[in-house]
């Protein structure tokens, strides 16, 4: 199992955005901060690598108001660590290439579903995908609607 993983079934998994917004301080997205920090505190959620990984590409971009050192952006990470992460093998590229092809979401949404469903997750947090749809048990839910 992955470093923070834990054997209890897991409700949600957090896609990057909501990482995303949870550090913005942009004033507009005040919201969606508040929000996405809720899910966060809530404890009882999933991440996966990609998602640390997309989440430390995006918030160290320079062209972003509120960029992150790199530093700061491990630091959240190592934080972040406390919860499951599922890690990148071949058995999750393999779901994630047999979701991608059953429901026609782009690979990296697939690998993104694949994830949750190997944490054991019924909802996947997130803005990208399309908000009340269910793939495989799982709810895709916009957390900002």
């Amino acid at each position: 199992m992955a470093r923070g993983s834990r054997a209890a079934v897991l409700t949600a998994f957090l896609d990057t955005n909501v990482l995303l917004y949870a550090i913005s301080d942009v004033p507009e997205e005040e919201a969606k901060r508040e929000r996405a920090r809720a899910l966060i505190e809530a404890g009882d959620v999933a991440l996966s690598l990609q998602v640390l990984q997309e989440f430390y590409w995006q918030a160290t971009k320079a062209n972003r108001p509120w960029a992150l050192s790199p530093q700061a952006a491990q630091r959240l990470i190592d934080a972040w660590r406390r919860f499951p992460v599922q890690e990148t093998t071949l058995v999750l590229l393999d779901l994630g290439l047999e979701i991608e092809g059953r429901h026609r979401f782009s690979f990296w949404d697939s690998m993104i579903v694949a994830a949750a469903k190997a944490q054991g997750c019924d909802v996947v947090w997130t803005e990208d995908m399309d908000d009340g749809r269910i793939v495989d048990g799982m709810r895709i839910a916009n957390p900002f609607r």
